[in-house]
């Protein structure tokens, strides 16, 4: 059975998201950003997932097409948070390479499956 690249990348960065949000919500006591980069940054996982379920092509690309948009807007709450000197340079290197990573993956499925031309499988 094929491995599910973009599922299993966006489930485990989802797990890096809970423990940032851990981190800031426990160590730093930073409660609003911290809220946003929790929701926007575990429902890339929830979005890939139900695309896979999608009942059509068209359900298919809506469902990842929020994950991209959520992706983009986890890497928003990224800076900020780092801006805002919340987080070290290091551990905001290695999560916005991932979310870089993941817009490029659900940026290029979407691209493709516009075209009506793929679909990914579980």
């Amino acid at each position: 059975m094929k491995k599910n690249i973009v599922k299993t990348k966006s489930f485990d960065f989802s797990l890096k998201i809970i423990d940032l949000y851990k981190f800031l919500a426990f160590e730093k006591k930073e409660y609003v950003l911290s809220k946003q980069i929790l929701k926007s940054g575990t429902s890339i996982g929830a979005n890939v997932e139900e695309s896979i379920g999608g009942q059509s092509i068209k359900d298919f690309y809506a469902k990842l097409f929020i994950a991209y948009k959520e992706a983009r807007e986890t890497r928003y709450w990224l800076k900020l948070i780092y801006k805002s000197e919340y987080l070290c340079k290091e551990d905001f290197q290695s999560l916005k390479s991932d979310i870089d990573e993941l817009c490029r993956i659900l940026g290029k499925i979407t691209s493709t499956s516009k075209k009506g031309k793929s679909r990914i499988e579980d």
